[in-house]
Order: C-alpha cells, then sequence, then structure tokens
C-alpha cells in the first residue's frame, strides 16, 4: 500500500484560530468525511465545497488521474527534474517556481522541512504539503506565467522524460496534472486562502 496525498484548501484564519492541538484531526475529519466505499460508484473528481458540513472553511480536491496515489505526483516532479535542463529559461523559471511548493524537492530544497510551518500543528503530525495564503498567491503568479507555456514542452518532453511503465508516463499525464495543480491554485487563491496536503 502506497502513500497517499489529500489537498485541502483552508481559510488560514479560521485554521489559526483552532487550537494547535486541534488542527490535525479537525483537517483530518475534513480530509475523510465522505470516505465510504461503494461498489461501482464514480469516484468524486474536483473540488468538494465545504470538505465536511462542519468544516465550512475547508474545501477538498480530488484529483482525476491520480486515484489519491502521491506517486503519481512525486514522479511529475522527477520528470521535471529531466526535463528542465533542456527547457528555455522563460519557462523554466516560472515552472520552477510552481513545482517547488507543491511536488518538485529542488537540491537546494534538501535541508527544508518539508513544508512544516513552526508551530502550525504538532511536530509529530506529518504533511506533505504546507501553503499559506501568501506562498499560494506566489504559485498562482507563476502559474499564470507558467500555462501558456506549458505546450511548448511536449517535444523536449518526448525526448528527455518521457518514460513508459513510470507513473507519469508522457507529456500528456505530465500537463494534464500540472494544469489540475494550477487548477487548485488558482481556486485557493481566488479565496485568499493557503493549501494543505495531507498523507492520507
Amino acid at each position: 500500500m502506497g502513500l497517499d496525498i489529500t489537498v485541502l484548501a483552508v481559510d488560514w484564519e479560521r485554521l489559526e484560530g483552532t487550537p494547535v492541538e486541534d488542527r490535525y484531526n479537525l483537517l483530518t475529519h475534513a480530509a475523510c468525511y465522505d470516505d465510504e466505499f461503494i461498489w461501482g460508484a464514480e469516484p468524486q473528481r474536483g473540488w468538494a465545497w465545504p470538505a465536511a458540513p462542519d468544516v465550512p472553511w475547508c474545501g477538498r480536491y480530488e484529483f482525476h488521474s491520480t486515484t489519491g496515489s502521491y506517486k503519481p505526483h512525486f514522479w511529475a516532479g522527477q520528470a521535471w527534474e529531466d526535463l528542465r535542463p533542456h527547457v528555455a529559461p522563460e519557462a523554466r523559471e516560472p515552472l520552477d517556481g510552481f513545482l517547488r511548493d507543491l511536488i518538485w524537492d529542488a537540491d537546494d530544497d534538501a535541508e527544508a522541512d518539508d513544508g512544516i510551518i513552526a508551530g502550525l500543528f504538532p511536530a509529530d503530525r506529518r504533511l506533505l504539503l504546507t501553503c499559506p495564503p501568501a506562498t499560494v498567491s506566489a504559485l498562482a503568479g507563476q502559474w499564470a506565467r507558467a500555462e501558456p507555456l506549458l505546450e511548448d514542452l511536449r517535444e523536449p518532453y518526448g525526448v528527455h522524460a518521457a518514460c513508459p511503465g513510470r507513473w507519469i508516463e508522457d507529456f500528456d499525464e505530465f500537463s494534464v496534472l500540472l494544469r489540475e495543480w494550477g487548477t487548485v491554485v488558482t481556486e485557493t487563491h481566488r479565496r485568499g486562502w493557503g493549501l494543505v496536503g495531507l498523507p492520507l
């Protein structure tokens, strides 16, 4: 069984107004609120607003193409690592800025603390992503610059990053996942909220 990710858009003021010891459990509750398996049911995709009726200040995004697994996000980051030396600076810079805080571990972030913001959650609680509103705003700006240039990456991706059998095999899968992250960041920024990624 592999690692999963659940991405939540969160009203940061309400999160910070919640006692520290209650925050993680409250978000876990919101992330798993309607997590009942129904045979034959179509999986939910896109946004759920609110994530749970008793947590109206939190929305949940279900990625269309990942079945909840973190592996496609990880492999998209690896694909960017393979591709970026072959990308023109005008596209590389905004994509570096967009992916670094979401799915790509740049070498210069090797000693980072996995996105944990001191005091936001108990120290024993692991998160895959923590982006306060200011970070989301910066990500939205990077995405606005990167998105129009994304299709230009198709050819170099096919040469340098395509990998049949990998979770992200080709440019189409890579671009679909990045565009979903663009949707996540854009809507969260529109609300002035932050993002949290839980390993659920």
